[in-house]
C-alpha cells in the first residue's frame, strides 16, 4: 500500500544527508530548537560540509520546505486515487490517503513546512514565503479534481482554489490540535479532524457514504 512507501530514497550525498536530518530534528523539535551542531552529528557530516552546501540556518529552512515539496509532491501525484475515473471519488481517495498516513507521534506524520512557517513568519521571509508555496503547491495539485467535481455536482459558491485552500488549512489546522492534544491523542485527534473534512465534502458533492466511522474520543 502506498502509506507504506517512502517518500524519499536513502540518503547517499552530505547534502542530502543534512536535509533528512533537517527533516527529522525540525518536525521533532522545531526550527529556533534544532541547532547546527544537532542538525551535522544527525545527519554524520562537519560543519565545514554544512557550510559548503548552505550558506546559513536560514538557507537550510528554505532548502528543507523546497526539498519536503518535491518528495511528497511526487508522493502524491503517483498515488492510486489518481485513477479514479469519477472526480469526487479522486478528491475524496487524497483525503482517505491523507488520513492513512497518520499514524504514530506527531512529528511522524505532520509537514515540515507547516511546522516552520509558524515559528518563523515574522522573523524569516524566504522561509516563510517557500513554506506558503509549498502548502499551496498541494492545494493547486487538487484543483482540476474539485473542478470537476464542483461541476459535475452542480455545487456552488466557492472557486476550486478557495476550497483547496480551505482543505489544506483543515489538514495543517488538524497538525497543530494534534500537538496541543500530546502524543497519547495526536494521531487520532487528526484522524478526527479529516474525518470531519471528508464528511463535508461528500455532503457538498452529494456523495454521503458510511465507510469511515469518528475516531473514538
Amino acid at each position: 500500500m502506498i502509506p507504506n512507501q517512502p517518500f524519499r530514497t536513502a540518503p547517499s550525498s552530505a547534502r542530502d544527508k543534512l536535509l533528512e536530518a533537517g527533516v527529522k530534528l525540525v518536525r521533532r523539535q522545531g526550527f529556533a530548537g534544532t541547532s547546527l551542531e544537532q542538525l551535522c552529528a544527525e545527519a554524520g557530516v562537519t560543519k565545514g560540509a554544512f557550510f559548503h552546501h548552505f550558506a546559513s540556518k536560514e538557507a537550510l529552512g528554505v532548502a528543507l520546505a523546497d526539498y519536503w515539496s518535491s518528495s511528497t509532491g511526487a508522493f502524491f501525484a503517483s498515488a492510486p486515487f489518481h485513477h479514479h475515473a469519477d472526480p469526487v471519488e479522486r478528491v475524496l481517495g487524497y483525503i482517505d490517503l491523507r488520513i492513512e498516513l497518520i499514524s504514530g507521534p506527531v512529528e511522524s506524520f505532520s509537514c515540515i513546512a507547516g511546522t516552520m512557517v509558524q515559528e518563523v513568519f515574522l522573523s524569516s521571509d524566504p522561509i516563510r514565503a517557500v513554506c506558503n508555496s509549498s502548502i499551496l503547491g498541494n492545494a493547486e495539485a487538487l484543483e482540476d479534481d474539485l473542478a470537476a467535481a464542483l461541476a459535475q455536482s452542480g455545487a456552488s459558491g466557492m472557486t476550486p482554489g478557495s476550497l483547496a485552500r480551505h482543505i489544506q488549512a483543515v489538514i495543517q489546522g488538524a497538525f497543530v490540535l494534534a500537538k496541543a492534544e500530546g502524543e497519547n491523542r495526536a494521531a487520532a485527534s487528526a484522524r478526527e479532524h479529516l474525518l470531519h473534512l471528508r464528511r463535508y465534502l461528500e455532503m457538498l458533492f452529494g456523495s454521503i457514504t458510511t465507510e469511515n466511522e469518528p475516531c473514538p474520543r
